[in-house]
């Protein structure tokens, strides 16, 4: 042997020895490996006890390995392959997926969004529905865990996903959904885990990123929110126009649902044992193509039996079909606040549906529905156009007294003026009070037409959808005010709002600034309505045009000539004969005292 071969062997042993050191597990390795092997043989030998023993009623098909010895609670159920499954029936069609047993997309079948897709509520993994429990001292989220279906598929609209933990302890998740309709049953069932679960009050987390469905997605985000209905029968939501979120906890105000509502469609959770506390939360991604994400945290707690049996609604949110459901679901749908939804809900909408039932186009339907309303509101109508009459008449005395008195003194003018509509038995608010009286029932069709399902994808004249604006022109969003539109039909509100109040001032002889203050406000309605349906711009331009004919009409009944002869008879009344109105009495002596008080203050030099 040479040197160099020498010195070769002596290299390669050198580096055996030294691989064999720095190499070497540790002996927390050592541990770990044993454990494995282990485990291993633990496991082929619960694999074989259990296809060994006879299969129960209760247990899988499937041999079910004891999670306890795999990696503790719930060790089985760790890692797996997500799989959806489909549930359908006649109205929906859901996906309910393995991973979590929760139901992971809702289509509504007859129904399509605003460019005439499938109608998904809600799909895909930002979506969650978890319980949260404690087992062996560990946390679990039962939407992080694999499940099993008892079947291959579903039976008579029945589908069971089973959490296994051992083979004679489980939780199921039982769905049911009948031959038609939007309701689901959901009954969560745990079998042998009282000795598992450290708690039998548990809290489920809800959470669901809804996707856009119509036209216009801030009108959508503007009407969708969190809603939620007590024990006590109230329904409130958090806020509509920005992010929010509210807890409410407290045994005594449980709440029946939770519902996360969409403009036009839902998905409403109700529980028949009702949630002891919540946590409710809304919020917009703006950089989302949905619409909001909404969260819920609600404690369950089981019934006599150890189940915890539920409700989801997924369906429209039209009136007559949420109110067939029972719970007070119609209730999210916002008609406005005080009156006006009691307005809304016992006079607009009995009212509507029976024009609904001769089967007539809905722009029908509208123009009927104004005509009602115009007949009914006839009375006060007449009476405000009599008033503005009588204050035309009036206009060459109040001119000569405003001549007299000159304008340096408005308060002794004012006060000239009430005298002389004392002495001729007139209302000055006379033309104005008609008009407040029916402002309520402005406001309510406002809350109505925008939350009016029937209206959905429903067309009249050049107005394909009904619910939503009837764009004229289209353009890159406008600063400050961000139209991307013009709406044509709110644009004929605008010019028809512009017409009767030239024909107001020209009745009531309006001059200065009065005249041009009611140009103003059609202008802000503009404003307002553009993005708003055109169904209810097409309501408001139908009741201009209805109250133009009715002017028309009471025109040719006021005689201009008879109201100055009154007015004159009323002149030469003595005063004591006088009707005086507590406000009318109220404003003069307010004036007298103001009036006064300006005669008593010493005069600049």
């Amino acid at each position: 042997m040479d040197k160099n071969q020498f010195t070769g062997l002596f290299l390669i042993m050198l580096i055996m020895v030294g691989s064999f050191f720095l190499l070497k597990p540790s002996a927390e390795e050592v541990k770990k490996e044993q454990l494995r092997q282990h485990n291993d043989s633990l496991r082929r030998a619960s694999i074989t006890r259990a296809s060994n023993a006879k299969p129960t009623a209760n247990a899988a098909a499937a041999p079910t390995v004891d999670s306890a010895v795999l990696k503790g609670p719930f060790g089985g159920a760790i890692s797996g392959t997500e799989q959806l499954i489909t549930l359908e029936n006649k109205d929906v069609r859901l996906k309910v997926s393995t991973h979590g047993g929760r139901i992971y997309s809702v289509e509504l079948k007859n129904y399509k969004t605003f460019d005439k897709k499938p109608l998904i509520l809600f799909d895909g993994p930002q979506n969650h529905f978890g319980i949260k429990l404690n087992a062996g001292g560990k946390s679990f989220n039962t939407d992080e865990l694999y499940f099993t279906p008892t079947t291959p598929q579903p039976a008579n609209g029945a589908l069971t996903m089973r959490l296994n933990y051992s083979p004679t302890q489980y939780i199921d998740y039982v769905y049911n959904v009948g031959a038609e309709g939007f309701k689901v049953g959901f009954d969560v069932k745990p079998v042998g885990m009282d000795g598992v679960i450290s708690s039998k009050e548990l809290t489920l987390n809800w959470a669901s990123s809804l996707h856009k469905l119509e036209k216009d997605i801030h009108m959508e985000r503007q009407y969708s929110t969190v809603y939620y209905h007590d024990v006590d029968g109230n329904v409130d939501y958090l806020s509509e126009g920005k992010d929010d979120s509210k807890a409410i906890g407290s045994d005594a105000k449980k709440l029946n649902w939770v519902s996360f509502k969409q403009h036009f469609f839902s998905s409403v959770l109700i529980s028949k044992n009702g949630y002891k506390r919540s946590n409710l939360a809304v919020s917009t991604d703006v950089v989302s193509s949905d619409i909001k994400q909404m969260k819920a945290d609600l404690a369950i707690s089981p019934d006599a039996s150890g189940a915890y049996p539920f409700e989801f609604y997924f369906g429209p949110n039209q009136f007559s079909v949420l109110k067939a459901q029972g719970n007070d679901l119609e209730k999210q749908i916002n008609l406005g606040w005080g009156p006006l939804k009691y307005i809304n809900r016992f006079a607009v909408i009995p009212v509507f549906n029976f024009l609904r039932q001769f089967n007539w186009g809905y722009g029908l339907i509208i123009l009927v529905l104004t005509i009602l309303l115009k007949l009914v509101l006839f009375p006060l109508t007449y009476k405000s156009y009599l008033s503005m009459a009588k204050m035309r008449v009036l206009k060459p005395e109040m001119d000569e007294i405003k001549g007299k008195v000159g304008e340096d003194n408005p308060t002794l003018l004012q006060q000239e003026y009430m005298k002389l509509y004392r002495q001729a038995g007139v209302n000055p608010l006379g033309g104005c009070l008609p008009l407040l009286l029916q402002m309520p029932i402005v406001i309510a069709f406002f809350r109505f037409f925008p939350s009016l399902f029937e209206l959905r994808g429903q067309s009249f004249l050049w107005m394909h959808d009904l619910s939503t604006y009837d764009a004229l022109v289209t353009f890159a969003p406008l600063p400050l005010v961000g139209w991307n539109h013009i709406s044509l039909m709110c644009l004929l509100m605008t010019i028809s709002t512009l017409i009767i109040t030239y024909f107001n001032n020209q009745t009531s002889g309006a001059t200065g600034q009065m005249k041009y203050i009611g140009y103003i406000s059609p202008l802000i309605f503009f404003g307002v309505l553009n993005s708003y349906p055109a169904g209810l711009n097409y309501y408001y331009f139908l009741a201009n045009m209805i109250t133009f004919l009715q002017q028309i009409f009471i025109r040719q009944l006021v005689d201009d000539k008879k109201i100055h002869a009154q007015i004159q008879d009323n002149k030469k009344k003595p005063e004591a004969k006088k009707k005086k109105g507590g406000f009318s009495a109220k404003l003069e002596e307010m004036m007298r005292q103001q009036q006064a008080q300006q005669s008593q203050q010493p005069k600049k030099k």
